[in-house]
């Protein structure tokens, strides 16, 4: 009999709080699906159903704006003012079309969206900035002059309030394209190179600067940052989590984010989800596909994401982005490690390209600076000796994150 027990791997808090970054029961139950025409890509892709043509393929994809609507939906009741949640449409609908662009398909998107509200907490007012905001999105991208095509088919708003608690904001997407045009992140290999795209600043075809939160992480970004003022809005967090583990932080909604006053917390954390779609658009046009092993969305896993992609690969990125103030706050409010930080959020780039050489690498640099977005190297793809999961080395300020 061996002397001892096996212990239990202690949960994060993210995990503590019902969400994971990495979703392994999620895999594990959709094991058995069928991976699609390109069972390495970024998305799964189908065969024609819609035309038949062995020459096309089809996309459809679902996704929603996570945890950041019950955000919203507190700042809502906190301010009276509907605006407030028009962010978080644009979430659920950029978190589709950035994920379809990884394959390379950047036009003719079918777009519908489905929002679950809880009727006695979320009124009609609020349903159409909801509504109108992922339209006006949709006519952004068609008025932009680079050629997207994005339909705005409407959807379904269904009052659930027995199962919602707040609302659900999210959206799926449907586009054809070209079998050939399919980039297939399973070709990427060692000695690739990895460009980062900044998540912060002001895009060419944004109306305000982006604190770059993204979608993902607000589970932890909300109750680690907000004061427990806010735990009287019981609706706003799930009944099951530990009260200590509830709106612990210092901050009102109305406070300045330290080291970046032009920000609110408010609308730090609630910040739109900047769409990647323009350049990718850009890019695909400039450069041939070819050139293109892979591109990533940094979004469910953070700067881990990449791991999935490619087979015995160890992803190093060395020289990171400058951490933006937002997480800069988000880490010293929590307390959660550098390690744990990078897997949870972005850190500060939330999109890449995996390409063959420097000179791709500087070219889609150039055509980043011209839609004012700063991009740079951030690392390189090496080969991983021996069987297991892909690897991930990141070069913090301070250490080196060894993932997994």
């Amino acid at each position: 009999m061996k002397i001892g027990k096996l212990m239990k791997r202690k949960k994060s808090v993210y995990e503590q709080r019902g969400v994971s970054a990495t979703k392994k029961d999620i895999h594990h139950a959709i094991r058995n699906l069928e991976k699609g025409l390109f069972p390495g890509a970024f998305c799964k892709i189908l065969p024609d159903v819609l035309a038949e043509s062995p020459r096309h393929c089809n996309i459809l994809h679902a996704d929603t704006a996570g945890t950041k609507s019950g955000l919203a939906a507190l700042a809502w009741m906190r301010s009276g003012d509907a605006r407030v949640v028009r962010g978080v449409a644009v979430d659920a609908l950029v978190m589709n079309l950035d994920d379809v662009a990884c394959v390379g398909a950047t036009s003719r998107f079918l777009v519908n969206q489905t929002l679950g509200r809880n009727a006695h907490l979320i009124p009609g007012e609020v349903v159409e900035q909801v509504i109108d905001s992922a339209n006006e999105l949709c006519k952004m991208l068609n008025n932009i002059g680079i050629g997207i095509t994005c339909a705005f088919a409407g959807g379904e708003t269904a009052s659930v309030g027995d199962i919602v608690r707040t609302m659900d904001v999210g959206s799926s997407v449907v586009t054809r394209m070209l079998r050939k045009d399919v980039i297939d992140a399973s070709n990427i290999g060692p000695m690739d190179i990895i460009v980062g795209i900044s998540s912060t600043g002001q895009a060419t075809w944004e109306t305000e600067e982006n604190s770059g939160i993204g979608s993902n992480g607000l589970t932890n970004g909300r109750h680690d940052t907000l004061c427990p003022f806010y735990r009287r809005y019981k609706e706003t967090f799930a009944p099951q989590t530990k009260s200590q583990l509830i709106y612990r932080g210092r901050f009102r909604l109305s406070d300045k984010l330290p080291g970046d006053p032009r920000f609110t917390v408010e609308k730090a954390l609630l910040s739109p989800t900047r769409t990647y779609l323009p350049l990718v658009n850009v890019v695909l046009k400039e450069i041939p596909r070819r050139h293109i092993t892979g591109i990533i969305h940094c979004s469910g896993g953070g700067q881990t994401k990449c791991a999935n992609f490619g087979k015995r690969l160890r992803y190093v990125k060395h020289t990171p982005f400058k951490i933006p103030a937002l997480f800069k706050m988000l880490q010293k409010a929590s307390g959660l490690s550098w390690h744990e930080m990078y897997q949870v959020y972005n850190m500060g780039w939330r999109f890449e390209f995996v390409v063959k050489d420097k000179k791709i690498a500087d070219d889609i640099i150039a055509l980043a600076k011209i839609c004012n977005l700063e991009a740079q190297i951030v690392g390189e793809v090496r080969p991983k000796l021996g069987p297991g999961p892909n690897k991930v080395e990141i070069h913090s300020s301070t250490d080196i994150l060894q993932y997994p």
